[in-house]
């Protein structure tokens, strides 16, 4: 019996140590958003995957670099994914063309997996009425009102929010949005997490001894 429960656990932490961060990209995909986050989940162990529309349409970022995704969103289920990562970009509010990654993101969450927003991604989900009911924050307030969404009274005037299973951020906050996706995945915890943010943010040397130690 206990040779049968270590085998089963030991499968399930295989399971669970093969499943992908995902970040979803398209043209217009805003650069600089997601670096941090992206760059340090790789840098302590988690592995990164990029989702387009389709796997064999390559996507241009607002920065000019081109993407070619590892993988089409059909192909994405929430059980392969620690995370989907959702950036800014000039078509959230151009038309509908990145719809179906909200929801996507309606799945994830649904599926208990988390989901992390920022900038013009937090106006594709608060029109699929992610945002109606989950505290939240954003560009302004304003900008997810004139959405037309339900959630106004969930807004936080703030860098980052996490809100169950939902993190979001405005455009100027990367580094505040990545504090909260490092922390949601344990990439680093406490005072670790801190040093983090105090050196990237506030370009605070001592953090970096702290971080290193």
């Amino acid at each position: 019996m206990t040779a049968d429960t270590t085998s089963t656990t030991g499968t399930a932490e295989a399971s669970a140590a093969a499943r992908s961060v995902h970040v979803a990209v398209y043209d217009t995909f805003a650069d600089w958003e997601t670096g941090h986050a992206t760059a340090w989940l790789a840098r302590t162990g988690h592995t990164v995957r990029t989702v387009g529309i389709t796997a064999d349409k390559q996507v241009t970022t607002i920065g000019g670099l081109r993407i070619q995704p590892d993988l089409g969103l059909d192909a994405l289920r929430p059980e392969d994914s620690e995370l989907l990562i959702l950036a800014g970009a000039d078509l959230w509010d151009t038309g509908d063309d990145l719809a179906p990654f909200a929801r996507k993101a309606r799945e994830f969450l649904d599926s208990g997996v988390p989901v992390a927003a920022i900038c013009g991604a937090t106006a594709g989900l608060a029109r699929e009425g992610l945002l109606d009911d989950r505290r939240h924050t954003s560009a302004v307030s304003f900008y997810l009102a004139a959405t037309g969404y339900g959630g106004g009274g969930h807004y936080v005037d703030t860098d980052a929010v996490t809100d169950r299973d939902l993190i979001t951020a405005g455009p100027t906050e990367p580094v505040a949005f990545a504090r909260e996706v490092l922390g949601r995945l344990g990439a680093f915890e406490g005072g670790k997490l801190d040093a983090w943010y105090r050196l990237f943010h506030d370009s605070d040397p001592a953090a970096f001894e702290e971080l290193e130690a």
